[in-house]
């Protein structure tokens, strides 16, 4: 198609080039950040309306990661049609929304250059059709990147200093405390009595088994109201 196209506009024709829009959120990014699907969908049409590109679909992947183009089938579909040479451009709103990881979008990138398909990313201003636009295409996946891994270690610095506080750090309570309104963990009597008699048991020589049956008879049971079973008390065994 796009070499039908090339003879047209050698001949003087001016065709229109055709461009298919991929828009990606997840659900915590929509609801923090706002970006949500109408938003960038908007975006790009007018992207393509100013800038004279048919845009014939909008592709998406609702409420999906972008640490892997694995498992997103809009994106996939998009490669589809790159590599079919279906259409000459690519248009999203930001480069994070392709991938987060440089060697992916490296690779969707190389993939476009092959096809003769450029890629526009509106937030960078990235048209890959120019060398300049790759150079930045390139600078732009590395930092989005490395944005990424700093948010990971700042979110495990947090999370190591809240635990280091005696602090919850989401999910349930470990068994044997509970969360005051500062989110500090204070210990459950009920619970810590269970987990004492629980250690009595196995210092006695009790099979992890009988400890279980010998709970049940003592009306000692679980935060869920439920029996203990074997791998429970190894847990707490092994938290001690």
């Amino acid at each position: 198609m796009i070499s039908e196209m090339s003879d047209l506009s050698a001949k003087g024709v001016s065709v229109m080039k055709r461009a298919t829009g991929y828009i990606r959120v997840s659900t915590e990014e929509q609801s923090r950040e706002g970006i949500s699907l109408e938003m960038q969908a908007a975006k790009i049409r007018q992207y393509a309306e100013l800038n004279d590109l048919e845009l014939v679909d909008i592709l998406e992947d609702a409420g999906i990661s972008a640490k892997s183009i694995k498992g997103r089938p809009g994106i996939q579909a998009v490669l589809d049609m790159v590599k079919g040479r279906k259409i000459d451009a690519v248009i999203c709103y930001k480069l994070d929304r392709l991938a987060r990881n440089t060697i992916e979008c490296l690779e969707i990138s190389k993939l476009m250059d092959k096809a003769g398909v450029a890629l526009h990313s509106i937030s960078e201003k990235l048209d890959t059709q120019s060398a300049l636009g790759r150079f930045f295409f390139t600078l732009t996946a590395s930092l989005a990147e490395m944005e990424r891994n700093l948010i990971s270690e700042r979110t495990a610095a947090a999370l190591a200093q809240k635990r280091a506080n005696g602090m919850k750090t989401g999910g349930s309570c470990p068994y044997g405390y509970m969360a005051d309104e500062s989110g500090r963990l204070i210990p459950n009597r009920r619970e810590q009595r269970a987990i004492k008699r629980i250690h009595e048991l196995r210092g006695m020589g009790y099979s992890y088994q009988r400890i279980a049956d010998a709970l049940v008879k003592e009306g000692i049971f679980t935060r869920k109201g439920t029996p203990f079973r074997e791998t429970q008390i190894i847990r707490i065994l092994r938290a001690a």
